[in-house]
């Protein structure tokens, strides 16, 4: 992309520049400004107090010196995804503008038009930097734990590179577990016969699988043991070799079946583990394995930590600000001793005793 050199503003206004940004002809102005100048608006949302005007192939970018600097990489950074192919959105700019304003040396370009697996049509991408860092750690590590709060991609993106690892025989199969018993409930107490019983457990890893294989071949995969899904407990005694196996809500194990789990690494296999710390089901008293394990395993070597955040969050926007509002929430109740988390409760019982 060509730029002219920035002129001083005609306006009179102090501080401001104004900058020409020639986009190159190979890239489609309609893929990059958007649908009915999505793009665009969003461009202009990210930067009110820069006036962005479109004319042909010319962006011009008028305002203060270090909006519009920052403008004009942004413009640069989306007419190289938009030249890669990728559809452009008003949401990938949001996370553009917050890639540049990060401290991180990842640019846009790089991070949105990495691929991870081409499937059923479309491609699956890191969407941020977190992302990113975490699928080049499945790439590197022969160990990876991706911990870090709901929605932000941790076992969909391992589901991809197992999914892309097989498809590339890396692997001869998969193996995908989690924690049978959450939230307090025992199989026991629930009906059916035992696969009806762990099958909602597993349910999620099914999802993803779902909508990264031919739903018609998964069952074939399944019953040739290329694609293997089960609870933990199934994986005591057994030794994993050409595998890619992942451990979902790793939260909810205990530092014993974590090691259980860790300890069936075979030849030529790779495990990938994630779970959210934050939301450990376990009994009280019992300590998370997930939790433990960072203090283990932090200076092994071919083990990777990988820690997403709220910035990573791929779901709706108000799911990472709940996210950071229960973050500041359990700080708070953690200075004050949890008091403010027992009193509701100890009101209810008394409303109870009350009643009675």
């Amino acid at each position: 992309m060509s730029q002219n050199p920035p002129p001083a503003s005609g306006d009179g206004t102090a501080g401001h520049v104004q900058h020409l940004v020639t986009v190159p002809d190979n890239v489609p102005m309609v893929a990059l400004l958007g649908q009915r100048d999505e793009v665009l608006r969003a461009i202009e949302g990210g930067f009110p107090a820069v006036d962005v005007h479109v004319r042909g192939n010319v962006v011009t970018l008028t305002g203060p010196s270090g909006d519009v600097s920052l403008a004009e990489r942004l413009v640069d950074e989306l007419a190289q995804v938009a030249d890669a192919g990728q559809p452009l959105s008003a949401d990938a700019v949001a996370r553009a503008i917050a890639m540049l304003v990060a401290p991180s040396a990842e640019r846009p370009a790089d991070v949105l038009t990495t691929n991870i697996l081409s499937s059923r049509g479309r491609t699956i991408r890191p969407k941020t930097v977190g992302q990113k860092h975490y699928v080049d750690a499945i790439d590197k590590s022969t160990i990876v734990f991706g911990i870090g709060p709901a929605g932000t991609g941790k076992t969909y993106l391992a589901m991809a590179k197992a999914v892309g690892a097989l498809q590339a025989k890396q692997v001869n199969r998969i193996v995908l577990t989690r924690p049978a018993v959450e939230a307090g409930e025992r199989l026991g107490y629930l009906p059916g016969s035992l696969s009806d019983k762990i099958d909602p457990y597993l349910r999620p890893l099914y999802d993803a699988l779902y909508d990264m294989l031919d739903p018609e071949s998964i069952p074939k995969l399944m019953a040739a043991g290329t694609i293997e899904v089960a609870p933990l407990a199934y994986m005591r005694g057994r030794t994993l070799n050409d595998a890619f196996i992942i451990l979902d809500e790793a939260q909810n194990t205990s530092p014993e079946q974590m090691k259980m789990f860790l300890t069936r690494l075979g030849f030529n296999s790779q495990v990938v583990v994630t779970g959210d710390v934050t939301q450990v089901d376990l009994p009280t008293g019992t300590k998370s394995g997930l939790r433990v394990v960072q203090e283990i395993l932090d200076d092994i070597d071919d083990v990777t930590f990988c820690r997403l955040t709220s910035a990573d969050v791929v779901r709706h926007r108000l799911v990472g600000e709940i996210i950071d509002a229960y973050a500041r929430w359990d700080a708070t109740a953690a200075g004050h001793g949890d008091r403010a988390s027992e009193r509701p409760e100890r009101r209810d019982h008394q409303a109870r005793g009350e009643r009675r």
